[in-house]
């Protein structure tokens, strides 16, 4: 909060809690009040790039340990995410492609770990942040639309190479201008299919956001509450919002396979 000290209405604390920590790139400093391209959302960077980098070095360290004896537990744990990734992609993916099942497996882990922070007390660590000066702290990446939506926008951009690589300039472009009325409707099938595409990252990337910053409001809605009522309402939610978060990073996951899939598609 302000100065280590709490909002002192619902509505301050809400809206403190929603606010991220900006760092305004054209006077470079610290400014959560402001808005524009050249403004970067500093917490979500940092928890973003944290959870990234646990997730490279578990993984390896799992890898680097892995026995043909009895295994450890994060093997175990490992083993079974592996598994579990790679049978989606050969009961989804149709074509051939090294990279499908290593990003499948990045973006349900990666998404899982960031969903996981909702879990989080919501007063603990913008509390600790105060500490060190930070006034606002929003410590759940996927609840920022930046971050999903850069996320979409680069399983987007991969489609938009694998179909144009696959399928040659001319398969790339009779997709657009052929499907689903042929030749002489060649306008109307340009215009369904850019609809189609570019609906395609915003849905994958809202989809994200709105069912986890639903779920972040809710816990700072339960915060609100007597301490009582705290733990009575908390516990269930939580207990609930673990299927969420690990459903939506399927989803995210289950979705990028098929959107590469059909990429890789001749029509």
């Amino acid at each position: 909060m302000a100065s280590g000290a709490a909002p002192q209405t619902s509505s301050e604390y809400i809206a403190h809690h929603l606010t991220n920590l900006k760092l305004d790139l054209t006077t470079m400093q610290i400014d959560s009040h402001a808005s524009g391209f050249w403004v970067l959302h500093v917490d979500s960077l940092f928890f973003s790039i944290v959870l990234g980098f646990l997730f490279l070095f578990f993984f390896r360290l799992a890898a680097k340990r892995a026995t043909a004896g009895v295994p450890t537990g994060l093997q175990n744990f490992v083993e079974l995410m592996v598994e579990f990734v790679d049978t989606q992609v050969k009961d989804t993916f149709s074509g051939k492609s090294n990279l499908v099942a290593p990003l499948a497996l990045t973006i349900f882990v990666w998404v899982f770990l960031m969903n996981f922070m909702d879990l989080i007390p919501v007063d603990l660590l913008p509390y600790a942040a105060t500490f060190v000066g930070v006034d606002y702290l929003k410590v759940v990446p996927t609840t920022d639309p930046n971050v999903t939506l850069g996320m979409s926008i680069s399983v987007f951009l991969l489609v938009v190479f694998y179909s144009f690589k696959i399928k040659g300039a001319g398969g790339f472009a009779a997709e657009f201008f052929t499907h689903p009325f042929g030749w002489k409707l060649a306008p109307v099938n340009f215009i369904l299919k850019m609809v189609e595409e570019l609906a395609k990252p915003i849905s994958l990337g809202l989809r994200l956001f709105g069912n986890l910053y639903a779920g972040e409001l809710i816990f700072i809605l339960i915060a609100l509450l007597p301490f009582w009522a705290q733990w009575a309402l908390g516990g269930p939610w939580a207990i609930f919002h673990i299927l969420v978060i690990t459903l939506q990073a399927f989803i995210f996951m289950m979705l990028t396979i098929v959107y590469l899939s059909m990429a890789h598609e001749h029509h």
